[in-house]
């Protein structure tokens, strides 16, 4: 074992603060990974980590040599990287994680596209609503169509998606099609419970507002919502990639296209530590291609009128719930050092 595996090992288990799941990440085992940070002790001859059955901290010299050595790993693994890209392709596995109801739109056919192109990557997708530690969870690339405040990743504008509001046309016969955002607040509206609030946003004339609305019920996931909307349960707020079938067959219409919010983005985002594999950089490029050429897919048709018929309904007064939207306005650019 050569010096710059050492300290490679141990830096995985000072960011990990835990043998086990610096041993997964590496994909060593637990054994190997104690003995090699025993060894690095051993050959500088001073202790680099505190260890208890509860806990596992850093000693001076420990965070003295995590500090210098960042540089140094970068350099060699930049190296390595080059001289790779010289003569081999994308391998290896690749870990991602991304929105659930991501899959029934632009992904299914991304990650497929990218399965028949590099045979030689295993791709491990996970699925969750929630934030996640990239590093803690050993995510390569997370996707994600909200904000990412964290400064310690990379992030990448993939495409640009619209929300849209959309119903089935037996509801807006009975209901009333909106004519205003404001008339949303008659409707029964189907919230994602990302945030809570019962404000939806909208734009007219460039200028973002919120409008209160009455929601029926909240998901944490847009799919869901679709699919209850298509029963006719209520009114959908969703990224219009995930309805867009929907809404080309005609199961779903859309409304208020004037007043929806802009500058929506899908992003990917890496963490700087994470090892930058030919495999990482081969799906950043063929996502940011892939789906560039997906949003670019036929257009819808033109909204129709419907049907009004004179029936009134009450309004729904349930409590609290999220809405349904995902930030954007983040650049595309690393963090300062």
């Amino acid at each position: 074992m050569d010096g710059l595996d050492l300290i490679k090992t141990f830096r995985e288990v000072a960011f990990r603060r835990s043998f086990s799941r610096a041993a997964i990440s590496l994909g060593m085992s637990k054994a190997t990974v104690s003995r090699y940070v025993a060894e690095l002790e051993t050959r500088s001859g001073v202790r680099l980590l505190n260890r208890s059955t509860r806990s596992l901290s850093l000693t001076d010299a420990g965070q003295v040599l995590l500090d210098r050595s960042t540089q140094l790993v970068t350099m060699a693994e930049n190296t390595l990287n080059d001289l790779q890209a010289h003569g081999s392709h994308p391998r290896g596995r690749l870990r991602m994680s991304a929105p659930h109801g991501l899959i029934a739109g632009w992904l299914s056919d991304v990650i497929a596209g990218f399965i028949k192109l590099y045979p030689d990557v295993y791709v491990s997708l996970v699925f969750t609503n929630d934030n996640l530690d990239l590093i803690e969870e050993g995510i390569d690339i997370h996707l994600t169509g909200g904000r990412i405040d964290d400064m310690n990743l990379i992030v990448r504008r993939l495409v640009q998606f619209d929300m849209v509001v959309c119903a089935t046309p037996a509801y807006w016969a009975q209901r009333g099609m909106p004519q205003t955002p404001e008339d949303l607040g008659r409707h029964d509206v189907l919230s994602f419970s990302a945030k809570p609030t019962t404000h939806l946003p909208f734009e007219t004339g460039g200028k973002p507002y919120d409008v209160p609305v009455h929601s029926r019920m909240e998901a944490n996931d847009a799919v869901a919502l679709i699919e209850l909307a298509l029963r006719g349960v209520g009114v959908a707020y969703v990224p219009e990639p995930l309805a867009q079938s929907h809404l080309e067959r005609g199961a779903l219409v859309p409304v208020l296209r004037e007043h929806m919010p802009r500058e929506h983005w899908l992003y990917a985002a890496y963490s700087q530590r994470r090892h930058n594999s030919a495999a990482m950089r081969a799906m950043l490029d063929f996502l940011e291609q892939s789906m560039g050429a997906l949003a670019e897919g036929p257009a819808l048709p033109p909204q129709q009128p419907v049907h009004m018929a004179p029936i009134t309904c009450a309004l729904s007064r349930a409590p609290d719930v999220a809405r349904a939207t995902a930030s954007a306005g983040r650049t595309d650019k690393q963090p300062p050092r």
